[in-house]
């Protein structure tokens, strides 16, 4: 896999934004006291993509394998996190997912959004 070249400037980007603020269909964060934790969960994981993307073998795997370990450190306030904002740190993690390229999560985002993967279900039938 090869990290695309704007990559770093992409990922201060990401990280200099403000998060969970209302746009589009998103409301804005459910409990504002939460905005800068989940922003700094999310901010973490950009962080370890952007390591990642200048290491000498980043992988689907090893991007995925951050993605869950991202998603993981929300287990602490999953019951506090509405729908909403679910959605919104899913779409974070696509925008991060799209910085360098990467297709799939492999299921981890609909797992943290829905509590299962519903394409398991599909292979299934």
């Amino acid at each position: 896999m090869k990290t695309p070249i704007n990559a770093n400037e992409k990922f201060a980007e990401f990280i200099a934004k403000e998060k969970f603020l209302a746009e589009k269909h998103y409301p804005g964060i459910a409990d504002e006291k939460m905005r800068p934790i989940y922003t700094e969960k999310i901010n973490q994981v950009a962080s370890e993509f952007k390591i990642l993307a200048e290491s000498d073998n980043p992988t689907d795997e090893k991007y995925q394998e951050k993605i869950r370990i991202g998603l993981s450190r929300f287990s602490d306030v999953y019951m506090e996190l509405d729908t909403e904002d679910r959605e919104r740190v899913c779409t974070y993690i696509e925008e991060l997912m799209d910085i360098v390229e990467l297709k799939s999560s492999n299921g981890l985002l609909n797992k943290f959004l829905y509590g299962f993967d519903p394409i398991e279900l599909i292979k299934k039938n």
